[in-house]
């Protein structure tokens, strides 16, 4: 049987990328390999965050992205002013036919979703 066990992004600064993204989702990271690669683990995440060195990341548009979601009692709104305080920027809300989601980029430019309660 095959897993899923982690999603990786490449970066220039994998430790602070880390700590950033486990900061916005409560998490830890669990490994970190001399700052070239660490590994975010966070509760309620099925699986691992990844981040790794490399000199040259993959310029505009990511080809994988991750779909976060909004719990109900999460007011769109604040969720958005907490995230782009926390360093994200939004880069709109998108949506059609009863379902929505925001798009933003973390510190480094790798866009990700947050999606409305559904």
């Amino acid at each position: 049987m095959i897993r899923l066990g982690m999603v990786t992004v490449d970066t220039r600064e994998p430790r602070s990328l880390a700590e950033w993204w486990a900061e916005r989702l409560g998490g830890e990271i669990v490994m970190d390999s001399d700052g070239w690669f660490c590994i975010v683990k966070a509760p309620g995440v099925p699986v691992n965050l990844g981040f790794q060195k490399i000199e040259d990341p993959t310029p505009d548009k990511n080809r994988l992205h991750l779909d976060l979601d909004r719990t109900p009692d999460v007011d769109r709104e604040r969720m958005v002013e907490e995230w782009v305080s926390a360093g994200a920027v939004h880069l709109g809300q998108r949506g059609e036919d009863g379902f929505h989601w925001d798009t933003f980029a973390d510190p480094e430019g790798n866009q990700f979703c947050i999606g409305d309660p559904h």
